[in-house]
């Protein structure tokens, strides 16, 4: 009766922890997406401001494509305040959202690099080796989405939600 008694107690305190520490992180990345988006605000601006839009496309995509996983990661922790549970799907989408932002910027400086002109001398690595990292993104890519498609499909059986 008193193990018990001070079990419970034990479960209040710590889910109430649980939920501050959330809290605070949540806080945190709140203000990290704030100052993401204002730097991306700043750069799209300086970007068009000065006619230099197409060599700053990059970095706008870079900072949005963060402040997007940013967001996407703030979600799991709302929810996880919210529910007490951790959920897959979140960290699935922010999987994906890494995998097509490296897509992006890998076809960008690719992009920049043959724009150039003058094909550096190791010009012909650099290119081999973004083609394998493109293979296995593109390979990454499928297995997330895939994944996100099962988990939506195959929800966990309810007794494993309450715990």
């Amino acid at each position: 009766m008193i193990e018990e008694s001070l079990r419970e107690r034990f479960d209040r305190y710590f889910g109430r922890v649980e939920v501050g520490i959330y809290s605070t992180l949540a806080l945190l990345l709140s203000v990290t997406v704030i100052a993401g988006i204002a730097s991306a605000g700043k750069l799209l601006w300086d970007a068009l401001s000065g006619w230099t839009l197409a060599t700053q496309t990059l970095r706008v995509l870079n900072e949005l494509l963060v402040v997007l996983m940013l967001v996407e990661i703030l979600h799991t922790v709302r929810i996880s305040i919210r529910s007490h549970v951790l959920v897959t799907e979140p960290f699935l989408v922010v999987g994906l959202i890494a995998s097509i932002r490296r897509v992006l910027v890998i076809s960008l400086e690719m992009a920049t690099l043959s724009k150039e002109g003058a094909w550096p001398k190791e010009g012909d690595n650099i290119f081999r080796y973004s083609m394998i990292e493109l293979g296995l993104l593109g390979l990454l890519i499928f297995l997330l989405v895939y994944s996100i498609t099962l988990v939506r499909r195959y929800p966990p059986p309810r007794e494993f939600k309450d715990l």
